[in-house]
């Protein structure tokens, strides 16, 4: 039986044999404020979080001026103008990495560009989480990949076909990659979620660890994503969701942080197994199986017949009731009173 895929990050390891790993992404819901940006650090430690998701924005960077004319459906201000009003500069990010980390917790942020990436590899992080829009910059995905470093990709608005391509380089480089499939609506209608084709994904790279990068309103799709194999769960986090940020709609506070680790743990705990009887069970089957018993007396030599042999509980008697049909074949080896039940040695 091959190996369950795993990547480690951080001395996290990462797969279908370890707890699920849920990520809190702050994002840039901080509007460009350290402050905030650590108050939302705590909310996550005390929700239980073990990953903190950043996002590294150096504007000049990342976009063209033609940036300034493009809107995004959740805003009514051009992108360009978004990101340069919620970026952290270089030291305040480095700042709240480090808070991070004094919290117990990992830091990891998705670079847009290549500035951002060659930051957070000044700044030694242990991994990269790349969103969906670059999951087909193959360029920057190479630039990422240079580092060698583990990497979670998310998958959204693009095919098997791109993710292949996007999957490849990683290979090349020997980088160990997880895939997200993500729907990249602010928030994400229910109908939306597809997590068909979250399992398309696995089926396409099995050897890879996979889950979901969720924009919806509520905890449902991640722990339907565990229900079906997901090993990483990512939502948008905040410590108010009547903060401002961009994405506070589709976020999770500190409750639904606490709630979605404790009920993805379970679920993770209640996958797996085969159709067979736990030897746990055993306690059960003892009073709640039925095996065949005398209903009336048997004299030696006397075929067994519904008249005179019946299955009733408990489940501790030598011959089980889905042996019934075999002893109607048999006669009494012996003498045999009303109400005990049959042993082996009791057929002829």
């Amino acid at each position: 039986m091959p190996k369950a895929p795993e990547i480690t990050i951080a001395g996290r390891k990462i797969g279908p044999e370890h707890p699920p790993l849920v990520i809190a992404e702050i994002g840039i819901n901080h509007e460009g404020s350290l402050e905030v940006a650590k108050a939302m650090v705590d909310a996550a430690a005390a929700a239980g979080a073990e990953v903190v998701k950043h996002q590294t924005h150096i504007v000049a960077d990342e976009m063209s001026g033609a940036a300034k004319k493009v809107i995004p459906g959740n805003a009514d201000v051009s992108i360009y103008e978004i990101m340069d009003r919620c970026s952290l500069d270089e030291e305040d990010e480095l700042t709240l990495k480090n808070y991070v980390e004094s919290k117990g917790m990992i830091f990891i942020s998705t670079p847009f560009s290549r500035a951002a990436a060659d930051r957070l590899i000044k700044f030694d992080v242990p991994g990269f989480k790349i969103g969906s829009g670059e999951c087909n910059n193959y360029p920057l995905l190479e630039h990422i990949a240079s580092f060698g470093k583990p990497v979670i990709l998310s998958t959204g608005m693009n095919t098997i076909e791109n993710v292949a391509k996007a999957v490849a380089i990683f290979d090349k480089y020997g980088v160990e990659v997880a895939l997200l499939h993500t729907t990249n609506l602010y928030p994400t209608p229910t109908h939306l979620v597809r997590l068909g084709a979250m399992t398309q994904l696995h089926e396409a790279f099995p050897d890879k660890v996979f889950g979901l990068s969720d924009h919806t309103l509520n905890n449902n799709a991640c722990l339907a994503a565990v229900a079906l194999g997901g090993s990483i769960l990512e939502r948008h986090f905040t410590d108010h969701m009547d903060r401002p940020g961009p994405d506070i709609v589709c976020s999770m506070d500190q409750q639904a942080c606490k709630e979605l680790i404790e009920g993805s743990h379970e679920i993770w705990q209640m996958r797996g197994g085969e159709k067979k009887p736990a030897a746990e069970e055993q306690v059960t089957i003892d009073f709640a199986f039925a095996t065949v018993c005398t209903i009336a007396p048997v004299a030696k030599g006397e075929a067994f017949t519904k008249d005179n042999v019946w299955v009733k509980r408990p489940g501790t008697g030598e011959i089980l009731a889905e042996q019934f049909d075999e002893v109607l074949t048999r006669r009494a080896a012996t003498d045999l009173p009303a109400d005990v039940q049959l042993k082996k040695s009791d057929l002829a």
